[in-house]
Protein backbone atom coordinates (compact mmCIF):
# COMPACT_ATOMS: atom_id res chain seq x y z
CA UNK A 1 0.00 0.00 0.00
CA UNK A 2 2.62 2.14 0.57
CA UNK A 3 4.61 1.41 -2.50
CA UNK A 4 1.42 2.38 -4.24
CA UNK A 5 0.78 5.78 -2.30
CA UNK A 6 4.55 6.69 -3.40
CA UNK A 7 3.39 5.37 -7.45
CA UNK A 8 0.79 7.34 -7.21
CA UNK A 9 2.35 10.55 -6.05
CA UNK A 10 5.13 10.05 -8.64
CA UNK A 11 2.29 9.67 -11.33
CA UNK A 12 -0.01 13.23 -10.69
CA UNK A 13 0.47 15.78 -12.91
CA UNK A 14 1.55 18.96 -10.32
CA UNK A 15 -0.70 21.13 -12.62
CA UNK A 16 -4.46 19.95 -12.28
CA UNK A 17 -2.90 17.37 -9.08
CA UNK A 18 -4.64 14.10 -10.82
CA UNK A 19 -3.15 11.23 -12.51
CA UNK A 20 -1.40 11.95 -15.62
CA UNK A 21 -3.94 11.89 -18.37
CA UNK A 22 -2.09 11.61 -21.81
CA UNK A 23 1.46 12.63 -19.86
CA UNK A 24 4.10 14.86 -21.90
CA UNK A 25 7.27 14.67 -20.51
CA UNK A 26 9.12 18.45 -21.15
CA UNK A 27 13.16 18.87 -22.07
CA UNK A 28 13.68 20.19 -18.55
CA UNK A 29 12.44 15.93 -17.32
CA UNK A 30 9.26 17.24 -15.52
CA UNK A 31 5.65 15.18 -16.78
CA UNK A 32 2.25 16.70 -16.75
CA UNK A 33 -0.67 16.09 -18.75
CA UNK A 34 -0.94 17.11 -22.39
CA UNK A 35 -3.82 19.91 -21.68
CA UNK A 36 -2.63 21.31 -17.99
CA UNK A 37 0.72 22.16 -19.85
CA UNK A 38 -0.80 23.06 -23.24
CA UNK A 39 -2.97 25.51 -21.14
CA UNK A 40 -0.31 26.84 -19.24
CA UNK A 41 1.74 27.46 -22.04
CA UNK A 42 -0.88 29.12 -23.86
CA UNK A 43 -1.28 31.65 -21.13
CA UNK A 44 2.89 32.58 -22.02
CA UNK A 45 2.15 32.76 -25.82
CA UNK A 46 2.22 36.91 -25.04
CA UNK A 47 5.31 36.44 -23.74
CA UNK A 48 7.14 34.23 -26.12
CA UNK A 49 9.20 32.34 -23.11
CA UNK A 50 7.40 29.20 -21.88
CA UNK A 51 8.67 28.18 -18.65
CA UNK A 52 8.31 24.90 -16.56
CA UNK A 53 5.40 25.82 -13.51
CA UNK A 54 7.52 22.96 -11.56
CA UNK A 55 11.74 24.54 -12.00
CA UNK A 56 10.78 27.92 -13.92
CA UNK A 57 13.24 26.65 -16.64
CA UNK A 58 12.45 28.61 -20.01
CA UNK A 59 11.93 27.20 -23.37
CA UNK A 60 12.41 29.08 -26.50
CA UNK A 61 11.26 28.20 -28.89
CA UNK A 62 7.96 26.68 -27.32
CA UNK A 63 8.59 22.79 -27.02
CA UNK A 64 6.83 20.07 -29.39
CA UNK A 65 4.97 18.04 -26.67
CA UNK A 66 4.83 14.27 -27.43
CA UNK A 67 2.89 11.40 -25.31
CA UNK A 68 4.84 9.80 -22.84
CA UNK A 69 3.48 5.85 -23.87
CA UNK A 70 5.31 4.66 -20.85
CA UNK A 71 3.87 6.85 -18.37
CA UNK A 72 0.70 6.44 -19.87
CA UNK A 73 1.17 2.51 -19.47
CA UNK A 74 2.09 3.09 -15.61
CA UNK A 75 -0.97 5.28 -15.01
CA UNK A 76 -3.40 2.49 -16.55
CA UNK A 77 -1.29 -0.09 -14.19
CA UNK A 78 -2.05 2.09 -10.90
CA UNK A 79 -5.62 2.83 -12.15
CA UNK A 80 -6.25 -1.22 -12.17
CA UNK A 81 -4.36 -1.78 -8.89
CA UNK A 82 -6.41 0.86 -6.47
CA UNK A 83 -8.12 3.98 -6.32
CA UNK A 84 -6.26 6.81 -6.42
CA UNK A 85 -6.93 9.40 -3.86
CA UNK A 86 -8.38 12.93 -4.53
CA UNK A 87 -7.23 15.95 -2.60
CA UNK A 88 -9.57 16.39 0.34
CA UNK A 89 -12.45 19.10 -0.02
CA UNK A 90 -11.12 21.42 2.42
CA UNK A 91 -7.66 21.69 0.13
CA UNK A 92 -9.40 23.18 -2.77
CA UNK A 93 -9.68 27.10 -2.84
CA UNK A 94 -12.91 28.91 -1.63
CA UNK A 95 -14.16 32.24 -2.25
CA UNK A 96 -12.35 34.24 0.34
CA UNK A 97 -9.42 31.58 0.12
CA UNK A 98 -6.17 33.08 -1.87
CA UNK A 99 -6.46 30.30 -5.05
CA UNK A 100 -2.80 28.49 -6.37
CA UNK A 101 -2.07 30.84 -9.28
CA UNK A 102 -0.48 27.76 -11.10
CA UNK A 103 -3.20 24.88 -10.73
CA UNK A 104 -5.40 24.21 -13.65
CA UNK A 105 -9.21 23.59 -13.29
CA UNK A 106 -10.37 23.16 -9.62
CA UNK A 107 -7.80 25.22 -7.75
CA UNK A 108 -6.05 24.50 -4.57
CA UNK A 109 -5.55 26.76 -1.44
CA UNK A 110 -2.71 29.09 -1.87
CA UNK A 111 0.29 28.28 0.96
CA UNK A 112 2.48 31.04 0.51
CA UNK A 113 2.91 33.82 -2.10
CA UNK A 114 6.35 34.63 -3.42
CA UNK A 115 6.63 38.34 -3.58
CA UNK A 116 9.52 37.67 -6.50
CA UNK A 117 7.34 35.62 -8.77
CA UNK A 118 4.71 37.65 -7.77
CA UNK A 119 2.21 34.42 -7.71
CA UNK A 120 0.57 32.14 -5.50
CA UNK A 121 1.36 28.49 -4.50
CA UNK A 122 -0.26 25.90 -2.90
CA UNK A 123 2.04 23.08 -0.90
CA UNK A 124 2.68 21.15 -4.19
CA UNK A 125 3.91 23.61 -6.99
CA UNK A 126 5.58 25.69 -3.76
CA UNK A 127 8.00 22.23 -3.38
CA UNK A 128 10.79 23.82 -5.97
CA UNK A 129 11.10 27.24 -3.69
CA UNK A 130 12.08 24.84 -1.11
CA UNK A 131 14.05 22.15 -3.25
CA UNK A 132 15.28 24.85 -6.10
CA UNK A 133 18.64 26.84 -4.67
CA UNK A 134 17.49 29.36 -7.96
CA UNK A 135 14.74 30.57 -5.43
CA UNK A 136 16.27 30.84 -2.57
CA UNK A 137 16.67 34.76 -2.51
CA UNK A 138 12.84 34.86 -3.36
CA UNK A 139 10.66 35.94 -0.35
CA UNK A 140 7.33 33.62 0.49
CA UNK A 141 4.73 35.36 2.65
CA UNK A 142 0.96 34.09 4.19
CA UNK A 143 -1.09 33.64 1.00
CA UNK A 144 -2.37 37.30 -0.69
CA UNK A 145 -4.62 38.37 -2.95
CA UNK A 146 -2.57 41.83 -3.68
CA UNK A 147 0.54 41.13 -5.44
CA UNK A 148 -0.31 43.20 -7.88
CA UNK A 149 0.16 46.27 -5.32
CA UNK A 150 3.48 45.17 -5.16
CA UNK A 151 4.01 45.94 -9.04
CA UNK A 152 5.32 49.49 -10.07
CA UNK A 153 2.40 50.24 -12.67
CA UNK A 154 5.05 52.17 -14.80
CA UNK A 155 7.90 50.18 -15.19
CA UNK A 156 5.86 46.75 -14.13
CA UNK A 157 8.84 46.42 -11.80
CA UNK A 158 8.56 44.63 -7.93
CA UNK A 159 8.79 47.98 -5.36
CA UNK A 160 11.53 47.89 -2.95
CA UNK A 161 12.08 51.60 -2.73
CA UNK A 162 9.90 54.08 -0.65
CA UNK A 163 10.13 57.37 -1.40
CA UNK A 164 9.92 59.81 1.64
CA UNK A 165 9.24 62.55 -0.28
CA UNK A 166 6.52 61.20 -1.92
CA UNK A 167 5.37 59.38 0.81
CA UNK A 168 4.66 56.76 -1.46
CA UNK A 169 6.59 52.84 -2.44
CA UNK A 170 8.67 52.99 -5.80
CA UNK A 171 10.70 50.58 -7.77
CA UNK A 172 14.18 51.00 -8.73
CA UNK A 173 13.91 52.71 -12.00
CA UNK A 174 11.48 55.19 -10.57
CA UNK A 175 13.95 56.36 -8.06
CA UNK A 176 16.86 56.85 -11.30
CA UNK A 177 13.74 58.79 -13.14
CA UNK A 178 10.76 61.03 -11.76
CA UNK A 179 12.05 60.66 -7.94
CA UNK A 180 15.74 61.33 -8.65
CA UNK A 181 17.10 63.38 -6.33
CA UNK A 182 14.11 62.55 -3.57
CA UNK A 183 14.66 61.07 0.58
CA UNK A 184 14.57 57.11 -0.40
CA UNK A 185 15.36 54.87 1.15
CA UNK A 186 14.29 51.17 1.13
CA UNK A 187 11.20 49.34 2.12
CA UNK A 188 12.65 47.37 4.82
CA UNK A 189 14.07 50.78 6.84
CA UNK A 190 10.99 52.70 5.99
CA UNK A 191 9.18 49.33 8.05
CA UNK A 192 11.60 49.73 10.59
CA UNK A 193 10.78 53.18 11.54
CA UNK A 194 7.23 53.01 11.23
CA UNK A 195 7.34 49.31 13.28
CA UNK A 196 8.49 51.50 16.37
CA UNK A 197 5.47 54.05 15.52
CA UNK A 198 3.32 51.41 15.36
CA UNK A 199 4.45 49.83 18.85
CA UNK A 200 3.98 53.21 20.29
CA UNK A 201 0.48 53.85 18.84
CA UNK A 202 -0.22 50.16 20.13
CA UNK A 203 0.78 51.46 23.88
CA UNK A 204 -1.32 54.35 23.27
CA UNK A 205 -4.12 52.14 22.23
CA UNK A 206 -3.65 49.47 24.87
CA UNK A 207 -3.41 52.75 27.80
CA UNK A 208 -6.76 54.46 26.27
CA UNK A 209 -8.56 50.74 26.40
CA UNK A 210 -7.20 50.44 29.89
CA UNK A 211 -8.23 53.64 31.04
CA UNK A 212 -11.76 53.25 29.14
CA UNK A 213 -12.03 49.82 31.14
CA UNK A 214 -11.23 51.52 34.26
CA UNK A 215 -14.16 53.64 33.18
CA UNK A 216 -16.50 51.17 32.07
CA UNK A 217 -15.91 49.62 35.95
CA UNK A 218 -16.76 52.48 37.35
CA UNK A 219 -19.97 53.15 35.52
CA UNK A 220 -20.47 49.17 36.75
CA UNK A 221 -19.56 50.08 40.07
CA UNK A 222 -21.93 52.82 40.03
CA UNK A 223 -25.11 50.85 38.65
CA UNK A 224 -24.00 48.35 41.65
CA UNK A 225 -24.29 51.14 44.03
CA UNK A 226 -27.05 52.96 42.90
CA UNK A 227 -29.37 49.39 42.45
CA UNK A 228 -28.23 48.64 46.08
CA UNK A 229 -28.95 52.37 47.62
CA UNK A 230 -31.96 52.39 45.49
CA UNK A 231 -33.33 48.90 46.51
CA UNK A 232 -32.07 49.56 50.73
CA UNK A 233 -33.95 53.04 50.37
CA UNK A 234 -37.50 51.52 48.95
CA UNK A 235 -37.09 48.86 51.86
CA UNK A 236 -37.00 51.14 54.32
CA UNK A 237 -39.08 53.92 53.28
CA UNK A 238 -41.94 50.70 52.74
CA UNK A 239 -41.10 49.87 56.28
CA UNK A 240 -41.45 53.78 57.65
CA UNK A 241 -44.84 54.20 55.48
CA UNK A 242 -45.79 50.90 57.18
CA UNK A 243 -45.67 51.94 60.65
CA UNK A 244 -46.56 55.53 60.11
CA UNK A 245 -50.16 53.88 58.26
CA UNK A 246 -50.12 51.56 61.08
CA UNK A 247 -50.08 54.53 63.42
CA UNK A 248 -52.70 56.18 61.49
CA UNK A 249 -55.14 52.97 61.68
CA UNK A 250 -54.21 52.54 65.10
CA UNK A 251 -55.33 56.06 66.14
CA UNK A 252 -58.44 55.48 63.75
CA UNK A 253 -59.43 52.77 65.83
CA UNK A 254 -58.80 54.50 69.26
CA UNK A 255 -60.91 57.37 67.84
CA UNK A 256 -64.01 55.01 67.00
CA UNK A 257 -63.87 53.47 70.40
CA UNK A 258 -64.26 56.60 72.22
CA UNK A 259 -66.06 57.55 70.05
CA UNK A 260 -68.18 54.00 70.75
CA UNK A 261 -67.87 54.45 73.87
CA UNK A 262 -69.44 57.59 74.64
CA UNK A 263 -72.27 56.59 72.59
CA UNK A 264 -72.45 53.58 74.98
CA UNK A 265 -72.47 55.72 78.06
CA UNK A 266 -74.80 58.54 77.03
CA UNK A 267 -77.38 55.82 75.76
CA UNK A 268 -77.31 54.27 78.95
CA UNK A 269 -78.24 57.62 81.11
CA UNK A 270 -80.97 58.05 78.68
CA UNK A 271 -82.36 54.91 78.76
CA UNK A 272 -81.89 55.13 82.76
CA UNK A 273 -83.97 58.25 82.59
CA UNK A 274 -86.40 56.98 80.08
CA UNK A 275 -87.02 53.62 82.97
CA UNK A 276 -87.37 56.31 85.66
CA UNK A 277 -89.65 58.29 83.82
CA UNK A 278 -92.03 55.03 82.90
CA UNK A 279 -92.38 54.24 85.90
CA UNK A 280 -93.32 57.25 87.23
CA UNK A 281 -96.15 57.13 84.61
CA UNK A 282 -97.25 54.36 85.16
CA UNK A 283 -98.22 55.32 89.40
CA UNK A 284 -99.81 58.39 88.06
CA UNK A 285 -101.99 56.35 85.60
CA UNK A 286 -102.10 54.38 88.52
CA UNK A 287 -103.38 57.40 90.52
CA UNK A 288 -105.32 59.32 88.12
CA UNK A 289 -107.55 55.40 88.11
CA UNK A 290 -107.99 55.72 91.68
CA UNK A 291 -109.08 59.24 91.64
CA UNK A 292 -111.36 58.39 88.72
CA UNK A 293 -113.54 55.88 91.12
CA UNK A 294 -113.64 58.34 93.72
CA UNK A 295 -115.25 60.87 91.90
CA UNK A 296 -117.98 58.06 90.72
CA UNK A 297 -118.12 57.38 94.69
CA UNK A 298 -121.86 58.06 95.88
CA UNK A 299 -121.37 57.95 99.43
CA UNK A 300 -120.72 61.49 100.60
CA UNK A 301 -118.73 60.15 104.14
CA UNK A 302 -117.03 57.89 101.99
CA UNK A 303 -115.35 60.34 99.73
CA UNK A 304 -113.99 62.89 102.33
CA UNK A 305 -112.63 60.11 104.33
CA UNK A 306 -110.42 58.68 100.95
CA UNK A 307 -109.99 62.09 99.48
CA UNK A 308 -107.17 63.45 101.94
CA UNK A 309 -104.90 59.99 101.01
CA UNK A 310 -105.71 59.88 96.96
CA UNK A 311 -105.41 63.82 96.29
CA UNK A 312 -101.86 64.30 97.76
CA UNK A 313 -99.40 64.34 95.03
CA UNK A 314 -95.51 62.86 96.00
CA UNK A 315 -92.74 65.30 94.25
CA UNK A 316 -91.01 63.61 91.38
CA UNK A 317 -87.55 63.70 91.86
CA UNK A 318 -87.24 63.77 87.78
CA UNK A 319 -87.79 67.22 86.16
CA UNK A 320 -91.19 66.84 84.04
CA UNK A 321 -88.93 68.91 81.38
CA UNK A 322 -86.13 67.55 79.60
CA UNK A 323 -83.63 69.52 77.91
CA UNK A 324 -82.05 67.32 75.25
CA UNK A 325 -78.38 67.62 75.27
CA UNK A 326 -76.63 68.77 71.68
CA UNK A 327 -74.66 66.60 70.20
CA UNK A 328 -70.70 68.36 70.37
CA UNK A 329 -68.80 65.75 71.58
CA UNK A 330 -69.24 63.66 68.35
CA UNK A 331 -68.85 66.53 66.37
CA UNK A 332 -65.63 68.25 67.91
CA UNK A 333 -64.24 64.42 68.15
CA UNK A 334 -64.78 64.50 63.77
CA UNK A 335 -63.44 68.67 63.98
CA UNK A 336 -60.60 67.44 65.91
CA UNK A 337 -59.86 64.03 63.48
CA UNK A 338 -60.30 66.49 60.75
CA UNK A 339 -57.94 68.92 62.01
CA UNK A 340 -55.37 65.90 62.69
CA UNK A 341 -55.55 65.42 59.09
CA UNK A 342 -54.95 68.58 57.77
CA UNK A 343 -51.81 69.22 59.99
CA UNK A 344 -50.39 65.73 58.64
CA UNK A 345 -51.28 66.73 54.83
CA UNK A 346 -49.19 70.17 55.94
CA UNK A 347 -46.62 67.42 57.39
CA UNK A 348 -46.18 65.55 54.13
CA UNK A 349 -46.47 68.31 51.98
CA UNK A 350 -43.69 70.01 53.52
CA UNK A 351 -41.33 66.72 54.36
CA UNK A 352 -42.11 65.30 50.53
CA UNK A 353 -40.36 68.53 49.13
CA UNK A 354 -37.34 67.24 51.63
CA UNK A 355 -37.84 63.86 50.47
CA UNK A 356 -37.92 64.73 46.47
CA UNK A 357 -34.85 67.43 46.94
CA UNK A 358 -32.90 64.29 49.32
CA UNK A 359 -33.76 61.89 46.41
CA UNK A 360 -32.31 63.76 44.00
CA UNK A 361 -29.24 64.61 45.29
CA UNK A 362 -28.33 61.04 45.82
CA UNK A 363 -28.73 60.62 41.99
CA UNK A 364 -24.95 61.94 41.27
CA UNK A 365 -26.03 61.35 37.40
CA UNK A 366 -28.79 63.95 37.45
CA UNK A 367 -28.12 67.50 36.97
CA UNK A 368 -28.09 69.83 39.94
CA UNK A 369 -28.19 73.20 41.00
CA UNK A 370 -24.92 74.42 41.65
CA UNK A 371 -24.14 75.40 45.41
CA UNK A 372 -23.97 78.88 46.42
CA UNK A 373 -21.48 78.53 50.04
CA UNK A 374 -18.29 77.19 50.06
CA UNK A 375 -19.55 74.82 52.28
CA UNK A 376 -22.05 74.02 49.77
CA UNK A 377 -19.20 72.89 47.60
CA UNK A 378 -17.35 71.33 50.23
CA UNK A 379 -19.87 68.51 50.26
CA UNK A 380 -19.01 67.60 46.29
CA UNK A 381 -15.29 67.69 47.85
CA UNK A 382 -13.25 64.83 45.51
CA UNK A 383 -9.93 64.16 46.35
CA UNK A 384 -7.22 64.04 43.90
CA UNK A 385 -3.78 62.73 42.81
CA UNK A 386 -1.54 63.33 39.97
CA UNK A 387 -0.34 60.75 37.85
CA UNK A 388 3.41 60.64 36.93
CA UNK A 389 3.19 59.00 33.97
CA UNK A 390 1.71 61.97 32.32
CA UNK A 391 3.80 64.52 34.12
CA UNK A 392 6.32 66.61 31.73
CA UNK A 393 10.01 65.16 32.50
CA UNK A 394 10.76 68.82 34.13
CA UNK A 395 7.77 68.57 36.80
CA UNK A 396 8.81 67.26 39.97
CA UNK A 397 5.55 65.58 41.72
CA UNK A 398 5.81 65.53 46.25
CA UNK A 399 3.11 65.36 48.97
CA UNK A 400 1.66 61.65 47.49
CA UNK A 401 1.48 62.81 44.34
CA UNK A 402 -0.48 66.05 45.12
CA UNK A 403 1.94 68.84 44.65
CA UNK A 404 3.90 69.77 41.63
CA UNK A 405 7.09 72.40 41.04
CA UNK A 406 8.72 73.35 38.08
CA UNK A 407 12.45 72.17 38.24
CA UNK A 408 15.37 72.93 35.28
CA UNK A 409 16.53 69.05 35.76
CA UNK A 410 14.35 65.74 33.99
CA UNK A 411 12.64 64.23 36.98
CA UNK A 412 11.60 60.97 34.78
CA UNK A 413 11.96 58.90 31.95
CA UNK A 414 10.82 60.34 28.52
CA UNK A 415 9.72 57.15 27.00
CA UNK A 416 5.98 56.38 28.19
CA UNK A 417 3.24 57.49 25.68
CA UNK A 418 1.30 58.99 27.99
CA UNK A 419 3.72 61.69 28.75
CA UNK A 420 3.30 65.47 28.05
CA UNK A 421 6.70 66.33 25.95
CA UNK A 422 6.40 69.56 24.49
CA UNK A 423 4.91 71.92 27.65
CA UNK A 424 5.06 71.98 31.30
CA UNK A 425 1.82 70.12 32.51
CA UNK A 426 0.44 66.83 34.54
CA UNK A 427 -3.01 65.17 34.51
CA UNK A 428 -4.78 63.51 37.30
CA UNK A 429 -5.14 60.12 37.87
CA UNK A 430 -8.30 58.00 37.68
CA UNK A 431 -11.46 59.94 35.76
CA UNK A 432 -14.03 62.48 36.67
CA UNK A 433 -17.41 61.36 36.32
CA UNK A 434 -20.54 63.26 38.94
CA UNK A 435 -20.09 66.27 40.68
CA UNK A 436 -17.43 67.10 42.44
CA UNK A 437 -15.19 69.99 43.51
CA UNK A 438 -11.45 70.50 43.82
CA UNK A 439 -9.37 73.87 45.07
CA UNK A 440 -5.71 74.17 43.78
CA UNK A 441 -3.31 76.31 45.93
CA UNK A 442 -0.59 77.93 43.39
CA UNK A 443 2.13 80.17 43.10
CA UNK A 444 4.66 81.11 40.82
CA UNK A 445 4.52 83.62 37.39
CA UNK A 446 2.19 81.29 36.06
CA UNK A 447 0.01 78.30 36.94
CA UNK A 448 -2.91 76.78 34.71
CA UNK A 449 -5.68 74.68 36.02
CA UNK A 450 -7.08 72.71 33.65
CA UNK A 451 -9.94 69.74 32.87
CA UNK A 452 -9.15 67.70 29.89
CA UNK A 453 -11.06 64.70 28.57
CA UNK A 454 -8.31 61.52 28.28
CA UNK A 455 -8.05 62.27 24.08
CA UNK A 456 -6.00 65.28 24.58
CA UNK A 457 -2.96 64.52 22.82
CA UNK A 458 0.68 64.38 24.52
CA UNK A 459 2.64 66.29 21.97
CA UNK A 460 2.92 68.82 19.39
CA UNK A 461 1.16 72.83 19.74
CA UNK A 462 -2.36 70.82 20.26
CA UNK A 463 -1.33 69.24 23.71
CA UNK A 464 -0.86 72.55 25.52
CA UNK A 465 -4.00 73.07 27.17
CA UNK A 466 -6.86 75.57 26.04
CA UNK A 467 -5.54 75.00 22.37
CA UNK A 468 -7.58 71.94 21.50
CA UNK A 469 -11.16 70.94 21.68
CA UNK A 470 -10.60 68.41 24.56
CA UNK A 471 -9.71 70.76 27.27
CA UNK A 472 -10.74 74.19 29.30
CA UNK A 473 -8.33 76.10 31.73
CA UNK A 474 -7.88 79.12 33.80
CA UNK A 475 -4.30 80.61 33.11
CA UNK A 476 -3.34 82.18 36.15
CA UNK A 477 -1.05 85.03 36.33
CA UNK A 478 0.13 87.36 38.93
CA UNK A 479 -2.47 90.07 38.57
CA UNK A 480 -4.95 88.70 36.24
CA UNK A 481 -6.55 85.29 34.81
CA UNK A 482 -7.71 84.10 31.43
CA UNK A 483 -9.86 81.41 30.08
CA UNK A 484 -8.50 79.15 26.96
CA UNK A 485 -10.64 76.26 24.84
CA UNK A 486 -9.79 75.70 21.60
CA UNK A 487 -7.30 78.16 20.89
CA UNK A 488 -9.18 80.68 21.76
CA UNK A 489 -8.11 83.16 25.19
CA UNK A 490 -10.56 85.25 26.98
CA UNK A 491 -9.48 87.44 29.44
CA UNK A 492 -10.94 87.40 32.75
CA UNK A 493 -11.75 90.01 35.66
CA UNK A 494 -11.79 88.84 39.30
CA UNK A 495 -9.90 89.41 42.98
CA UNK A 496 -6.29 88.17 43.26
CA UNK A 497 -6.01 84.67 45.41
CA UNK A 498 -3.51 82.08 45.69
CA UNK A 499 -6.49 79.86 45.83
CA UNK A 500 -8.38 78.51 42.98
CA UNK A 501 -11.66 76.27 42.90
CA UNK A 502 -12.81 74.32 40.66
CA UNK A 503 -16.77 72.53 40.10
CA UNK A 504 -17.70 70.28 37.57
CA UNK A 505 -21.02 68.36 37.39
CA UNK A 506 -20.36 66.14 34.44
CA UNK A 507 -24.22 65.10 33.57
CA UNK A 508 -25.24 68.58 33.18
CA UNK A 509 -22.05 69.95 31.54
CA UNK A 510 -21.01 72.63 33.82
CA UNK A 511 -17.33 73.51 34.47
CA UNK A 512 -17.01 76.91 37.05
CA UNK A 513 -14.03 78.38 38.17
CA UNK A 514 -13.65 80.57 41.75
CA UNK A 515 -11.49 82.40 43.29
CA UNK A 516 -11.14 81.25 46.83
CA UNK A 517 -10.32 83.54 49.94
CA UNK A 518 -12.64 84.25 52.59
CA UNK A 519 -15.44 84.38 50.39
CA UNK A 520 -15.65 82.56 47.15
CA UNK A 521 -15.98 84.69 43.54
CA UNK A 522 -17.23 83.12 40.26
CA UNK A 523 -14.54 83.49 37.86
CA UNK A 524 -15.74 81.93 34.60
CA UNK A 525 -18.46 79.45 34.16
CA UNK A 526 -18.47 76.97 30.53
CA UNK A 527 -21.78 75.77 29.95
CA UNK A 528 -21.77 72.51 27.60
CA UNK A 529 -22.04 69.00 26.57
CA UNK A 530 -19.63 66.36 27.98
CA UNK A 531 -19.18 63.06 26.01
CA UNK A 532 -16.18 61.65 27.85
CA UNK A 533 -15.07 60.98 31.08
CA UNK A 534 -12.52 63.81 32.51
CA UNK A 535 -9.28 64.68 34.42
CA UNK A 536 -7.64 67.25 36.09
CA UNK A 537 -4.44 69.32 34.90
CA UNK A 538 -2.30 71.22 35.89
CA UNK A 539 0.24 73.13 33.45
CA UNK A 540 3.06 75.70 34.44
CA UNK A 541 5.00 78.54 32.76
CA UNK A 542 8.66 79.59 34.39
CA UNK A 543 10.81 77.41 37.13
CA UNK A 544 9.84 77.30 40.66
CA UNK A 545 6.23 77.73 40.07
CA UNK A 546 4.49 75.41 42.12
CA UNK A 547 0.89 73.76 42.42
CA UNK A 548 -0.63 71.98 44.86
CA UNK A 549 -4.33 69.77 45.12
CA UNK A 550 -5.55 70.80 48.72
CA UNK A 551 -6.58 68.58 51.33
CA UNK A 552 -10.76 69.58 51.70
CA UNK A 553 -12.20 68.68 55.35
Amino acid sequence: MAQREINQEKLCCSICLDLLKDPVTIPCGHNYCMSCIKSHWDQDDQRRIHSCPQCRQDFIPRPVLVKNTMLADLVEDLKKTGPQAAPADHCYAGTDDVACDVCTGRKLKALKSCLQCQVSYCEQHLQPHYESSAFEKHKLVHPSKKLQENICSCHDEVMKIFCRTDQQCICYLCSMDEHKGHDIVSAAAERGERQRDLKLNQQKIQQRIQDREEVVKVLQQEVVAINGSADKAVRDSEKIFTELISLIEKKSSDAKQQIRSQQKTEVSQVKELEEKLGKEITELRKKDDELEQLSLTEDHIQFLHNYPSLSNLTDSSVSPKINIRPLRYFEDVVAAVSEARDKLQDILREEWTKISRTVADVDVLLPQAEPETRAGFLKYSHEITLDPNTANTCLLLSEGNRKVTVTLEEQLDSSHPDRFTNWLQVLSRGCLMRRCYWEVERSGLQVSVAVTDMDISKTGVESLFGNNEQSWTLACFNKSYEFRHDGTSTVISGPQSSRVGVYLDHSAGVLSFYSVAETMTLLHRVQTTFTQPLFAGLGFVGSGSTAELCELK
